[in-house]
């Protein structure tokens, strides 16, 4: 667990600002992926706060919402990679499937979904998605 302000000028651990988290894929690991997300936060917060507690919220639900569409869309091994920057959080989703997310309109009369790709690019200052051999990796980038 990442270590509190310090007395002296050395700065906090690595991972109070950057962080990796695997999971096998199971649906479970959705739930898995917030807290982890959660717990990075907590660490993070530890030095650094969020300028409005919107921010950590919104940042879980990306998370959360990146970790549905991969166990739904890209069955498979994926990994969830955080990271502090100057004026925000980086996530990055890696997943095993090199198909590239769309948009799908939302239909209420069929059981819902299709909200989840809108909600990620409403929430984030910017989303990108880079197809590499073994996946892709989704880059959300949110306010801190």
């Amino acid at each position: 667990m990442p270590a509190g302000p310090r007395s002296d000028d050395t700065p906090p651990p690595e991972e109070a600002y950057e962080r990796m988290f695997s999971f096998p894929g199971e649906l479970r690991n959705v739930t898995g992926t917030r807290i982890a997300a959660e717990e990075f936060l907590c660490g993070l917060a530890r030095t650094s706060p969020p300028a409005t507690p919107e921010y950590w919220d919104d940042i879980l639900l990306v998370v959360t919402e990146l970790a549905a569409n991969v166990v739904q869309y890209a069955p498979g091994p994926f990994e969830l990679r955080m990271r502090r920057t100057f004026d925000g959080v980086h996530v990055t989703m890696h997943d095993s499937s090199t198909v590239t997310p769309e948009p799908r309109p939302f239909r209420p009369s069929s059981g819902g979904g299709g909200i989840g790709w809108h909600l990620v690019h409403t929430l984030c200052h910017q989303v990108s998605v880079v197809v590499t051999d073994d996946g892709k990796d989704v880059h959300a980038f949110l306010p801190w």
